[in-house]
């Protein structure tokens, strides 16, 4: 067995150069995967996030809005009770207008826009939270046109850019790391390729003696999987780094932090860590095993 493990170490002193250039591009494959990967992790929650704390806004008529500031009118009433009735609904809360007002100052304190708002401009509003945020849009179709109702907006199309924006990246992220790991299959192919035809008199020879064909082959595959293994470490120290040097940066932004879910040392480390070990692995195996049946006959 120790036979076997010199010889693959020795196989990648032979080929260092073209070990050393497998090992990078691997790398960087798998360190594109792994950023989709934390993509869609940050997708996912910031999906959570955000469907947790929309709601459907049924905002109600200007004579409503005018008079009622507890929902005890008709209309009001009518309304919130058929919305509570629904299965679809989770819970609803009554906003009026001043309370709205209100709202609006707190989060736009200081700010030229205060100086052309007044209550009157603002509805007063039913804010329905949906039992599947998913479906917003049949209570948006429900209740559009009803009397006393002024219009009804799902708030998940305010967050469809940010998502379809988060979608577009992890897709490019993807594509690049497609491209990049077909460029790793080939240096893992031509190096073993090339390693087994540095040691084809010694392969001959061992073949001559007894040496079953796999017991030959097992060298090459341990290069295979030790440069795999390796470009996924430095792909992962890789994603480490950009975590502390930039996207902490960057997510500490005001725009950002109150926007966006931030990603930890535990997603890097326990999450996409070891799920980069096992492909890197597991491609350098396939790729080698593959190359070996196909081109080395000896």
């Amino acid at each position: 067995m120790m036979f076997v493990w010199r010889e693959a170490f020795a196989g990648l002193r032979r080929n260092l150069t073209m070990s050393i250039a497998m090992v990078i591009t691997t790398a960087i494959s798998l360190g594109l995967l792994g950023a989709g990967l934390l993509a869609v992790r940050t997708i996912d929650r910031t999906e959570d996030l955000y469907y947790s704390l929309i709601a459907v806004q049924v905002a109600l008529d200007e004579p409503t809005s005018a008079d009622d500031r507890d929902c005890s009118s008709p209309v009001c009433t009518g309304l919130r009770g058929e919305l509570e009735a629904s299965p679809l609904v989770a819970s609803v809360e009554y906003e009026s207008r001043d309370d709205a007002f209100a709202r609006f100052q707190r989060i736009y304190a200081g700010q030229s826009i205060l100086q052309l708002v007044r209550p009157q401009s603002l509805p007063a509003t039913l804010r329905v939270t949906m039992a599947d945020p998913l479906r917003g849009e049949e209570i948006v179709t429900q209740y559009t046109g009803r009397p006393g109702v002024r219009n009804v907006v799902d708030q998940r199309s305010t967050v469809a850019d940010l998502f379809s924006f988060l979608g577009s990246v992890r897709n490019a992220t993807f594509g690049l790391a497609v491209v990049q790991a077909l460029a790793a299959l080939l240096l893992i192919s031509n190096t073993i390729q090339l390693s087994a035809f540095t040691r084809r008199t010694e392969v001959g020879i061992m073949r001559l003696v007894g040496a079953t064909r796999w017991y030959t082959q097992v060298p090459f595959l341990i290069e295979a999987v030790v440069t795999g293994v390796v470009g996924a470490v430095l792909a992962t120290g890789g994603l480490v780094l950009g975590k502390v040097f930039f996207l902490d940066g960057l997510m500490s932004g005001r725009l950002l932090a109150n926007t966006i879910p931030p990603i930890g040392m535990s997603d890097v480390l326990g999450y996409v860590g070891p799920v980069l070990v096992v492909v890197g692995a597991v491609i350098a195996t396939a790729t080698g095993y593959v190359t070996l049946r196909l081109y080395v006959r000896t």
